[in-house]
C-alpha cells in the first residue's frame, strides 16, 4: 500500500536521543528520591510526553514532582543534545527518497518544539523539517498513547487518517497511531518487536524503510 502522508516520530527515529534522554531522566528522578534505572525509564517513559512522568510518580508514590522539574529536565536534556546528539543512521537517505518520490511527510513528537528544534539544529535535520511540518504534544495537550497528536498532524497536513502511516519506535507511539486509525511501522533498533505489537511491520535499519512506505 502506498500512503498519502508519512508521519515520523522524532526521538529514536530521526535522532539518536532516546539513550541520552532516558539516562538523564533516570538520573534526575533518582536524585529527587525516586530511584529509577535507565531500563525503568525506557520501559515507562520512552515515547511519552513529560506529563506521563508526573502522573506515574504521583500514582506510585503519592508525591508530586517539584515545580521546576520540567524546566530542569528540559535544560539538562537540551544541553546534552547540543553536545552529543546525532541523526539516526540512514534517515537522511529516507527523507531524500520520499522527497524524490513526491511523498509528503511530517513529524509528530511527544517532545517540546524547543527540544525538537535544538536536536535538529545539532544534527542538520532542520533543513528537512521546517516549522510548518513539525507537531508536538504541546499543540494538543494530551501526548501518546492518546491519538490526538497524530490526528492533529494529519488534519494540519490535509490528509485523512486512514491514508497516513506512522514510523515509531515506542509502544506508546504504536498505540497512539493505532488509536488514530493509521498504519504504523515499528523501528526495532532500540525496542524489541514484541513491545511494538500491532505494528503493520517492523524494521531494524532505515535502509529497509522506503520499501515499506512506497
Amino acid at each position: 500500500m502506498s500512503y498519502d502522508l508519512v508521519i515520523f516520530d522524532n526521538d529514536g527515529v530521526l535522532v539518536e536521543s532516546e539513550r541520552i534522554a532516558n539516562a538523564i531522566l533516570a538520573e534526575y528522578l533518582t536524585e529527587l528520591g525516586h530511584p529509577t534505572s535507565f531500563e525503568d525509564s525506557v520501559r515507562d517513559f520512552m515515547g511519552a510526553a513529560v506529563h506521563r512522568v508526573h502522573d506515574l510518580v504521583l500514582e506510585r508514590t503519592g508525591r508530586r514532582l517539584p515545580e521546576e522539574f520540567d524546566a530542569t529536565l528540559h535544560s539538562r536534556t537540551v544541553a546534552a543534545f547540543e553536545r552529543e546528539l546525532e541523526p539516526v543512521e540512514g534517515v537522511v537517505e529516507v527523507l531524500e527518497k520520499l522527497t524524490a518520490e513526491g511523498v509528503p511527510y511530517c513529524l509528530a513528537s511527544s517532545g517540546s518544539h524547543e527540544r525538537i528544534r535544538a536536536g535538529h539544529r545539532r544534527t542538520g535535520l532542520d533543513r528537512w523539517f521546517p516549522e510548518e511540518i513539525v507537531f508536538s504534544a504541546q499543540d494538543v495537550g494530551r501526548g501518546k498513547p492518546a491519538p490526538d497528536l497524530f490526528l492533529y498532524a494529519a488534519e494540519r497536513m490535509g490528509f485523512a487518517p486512514g491514508r497516513c502511516v506512522v514510523v515509531e519506535d515506542s509502544s506508546l507511539g504504536v498505540a497512539a497511531a493505532l488509536a488514530a486509525g493509521m498504519d504504523v511501522y515499528g523501528f526495532t533498533a532500540m525496542t524489541s518487536a514484541d513491545r511494538l505489537a500491532g505494528a503493520k511491520g517492523h524494521f531494524r535499519s532505515m535502509a529497509e524503510l522506503p520499501a515499506l512506505l512506497l
